[in-house]
């Protein structure tokens, strides 16, 4: 310990030291999926935090861990983002210098039992308010919230019903504070030990009496149409022509509803009636409503937009739905005027698309309700909770992520839907062009198998339907409520705590007298 101790006395070492643990817990994530890892991932970045000789430095060991933790997650976007991916991961990484000091605070030194119990809600409410605010579109949304790495455990998908992903990064964080505190400070193992039983409690208890999606045997039948990478000149009619191709194979499969995925229309179909016919043949061919997504400047109003629409035998029936949530780059960026220079050293959006103004619920064929999302939509729990409010039987996400073959950014992107409908108790369907496309039933669990980034392929899945509302969908982020406040008591507590030491600290000792010439009097003279 004291050879380790004397390695992070450099500053640069330290901080190179913070980066590689704050990236630690991206391993919990696809494409590796270790989620058991999440629980303790956290631990060496806590503990190195408590060291910290000073709060600047602890603060500093926040911001380091941060930017290593949002670097590892986005690193697929350096072949399109380049040196701005470094840029972006410091900015975000900046919003954990908060809590690398609050870990000095309630852990640094030999802490109280008291203060280590503290800990551990104070801690996961400080990261839950990190996340919250890099929850905010305009940072990039909440991809790689802690809490989405358990997207295939069948009791944290339970405990997501009742509080959501942020819940499961509540626990998740509160695991590994009991485990630093397990490890580093022996007089508060109690309350440690209490910590992770009163986890494990809560778990057992919403996996026995929260309530479950009711089902009555009703299904629906979904297709995915997923065309695979198309390059080349005439990339979006050729593309067309293979979703085409591929959607005729579902002729007789007696479907619900056929899902194309984001971008899958390269024209307006105002300005293209062309191939309005085409879809409509298709939709009478296979007897199902087509849900395409419309990338196009519109021709009834200024702008390129991003568009659900959803087509009938007779054609567009009417029902689009307008992305509303664009990612900042890709789609739009952010004080063009200052950061446009972002254009010239990536691939970020030459021209901004235009958002809509408010989520759709869409009747399909005899009855059924869908509610689509477009891209990274699907990341952000409030939408997918208004369209389940809103009566959206299935929740739809059309995605595109082509430009991120190869990495774990498609693998990541389609865990989200498993989330978002164990938080709902309601199917979701996440269809794209070229992969990862899959389906959920209402807790979350995987229907059927994935269509991969190699798979050129149109698939039917039989979907579950359910009523009823989960306690989620009734009450939502009261955990982030609950996480605010008990920062605020905290903050409280401890100004309280500082008047009460000053008022109980002696008052400073006088000044010593001075003689007439202005020299201080020796005592005993």
């Amino acid at each position: 310990m004291k050879t380790l101790g004397h390695w992070l006395a450099s500053p640069w070492r330290r901080s190179a030291a913070a980066t590689v643990v704050g990236a630690l817990p991206v391993l919990a994530f696809p494409g590796p999926a270790l989620w058991w890892w999440a629980w303790v991932a956290l631990v060496p970045w806590l503990l190195l935090a408590r060291t910290a000789p000073t709060w600047k430095r602890a603060a500093y060991d926040g911001w380091c861990g941060g930017f290593g933790f949002m670097l590892a997650m986005h690193h697929w976007l350096m072949p399109n983002l380049h040196v701005f991916t470094f840029v972006i991961a410091a900015l975000l990484g900046a919003l954990w210098a908060p809590w690398g000091w609050l870990v000095r605070r309630l852990l640094g030194g030999a802490p109280s039992a008291g203060r280590a119990a503290a800990a551990l809600v104070v801690l996961p409410s400080g990261w839950l308010a990190v996340e919250l605010i890099r929850s905010w579109e305009g940072l990039g949304g909440p991809w790689g919230v802690l809490g989405a790495s358990q997207w295939q455990v069948a009791p944290a998908l339970r405990l997501a019903s009742v509080g959501g992903v942020w819940l499961l990064s509540f626990l998740v964080v509160a695991v590994n504070v009991a485990v630093a505190v397990l490890v580093a400070v022996r007089r508060a193992r109690v309350p440690a030990l209490a910590g992770l039983v009163a986890t494990a409690a809560a778990t057992s208890a919403a996996w026995v009496w929260s309530p479950r999606p009711g089902a009555d045997g009703e299904r629906a039948a979904i297709a995915v149409v997923q065309p695979g990478v198309v390059t080349g000149a005439a990339g979006p009619d050729r593309r067309f022509d293979r979703e085409e191709e591929l959607t005729r194979r579902l002729a007789d499969r007696d479907l619900d509803l056929i899902v194309w995925g984001e971008s899958s229309v390269g024209f307006d179909l105002d300005d293209r009636p062309d191939l309005a016919r085409r879809l409509a043949a298709l939709s009478r061919e296979t007897g199902a409503d087509i849900l395409v997504n419309v990338d196009a400047r519109r021709s009834d109003k200024p702008g390129i937009y991003k568009s659900s629409v959803l087509v009938g035998p007779d054609g567009p029936t009417g029902d689009r739905y307008d992305k509303m949530r664009l990612v900042p780059f890709g789609e739009y960026v952010p004080a063009r005027s200052l950061l446009g220079w972002a254009t010239s050293v990536g691939e970020a959006a030459g021209e901004d698309r235009r958002r809509g103004t408010e989520q759709v619920v869409m009747d399909v064929g005899d009855g059924l309700r869908i509610g689509p999302m477009v891209c990274f939509e699907s990341a952000f729990p409030d939408m997918s909770r208004r369209l389940a409010a809103d009566g959206a039987e299935v929740l739809l996400a059309q995605s595109s992520t082509s430009t991120f073959q190869h990495t774990w950014a498609p693998e990541q992107h389609a865990s989200l839907a498993a989330l978002r409908a164990a938080e709902t108790g309601r199917p979701m369907v996440h269809a794209t062009l070229t992969g990862v496309s899959a389906v959920y039933d209402a807790g979350g669990a995987r229907i059927g198998s994935w269509l991969g980034t190699d798979a050129s392929a149109s698939r039917v899945y039989e979907v579950p339907l359910t009523h009823g509302s989960t306690p989620y969908v009734r009450h939502g982020d009261w955990t982030l409520h609950a996480a605010l406040l008990i920062l605020a008591a905290w903050a409280a507590a401890e100004g309280v705590r500082e008047v009460r030491v000053r008022r109980s600290a002696p008052p400073p000792p006088a000044p010593p007298a001075r003689t007439a010439h202005g020299s201080r009097a020796r005592p005993g003279r």
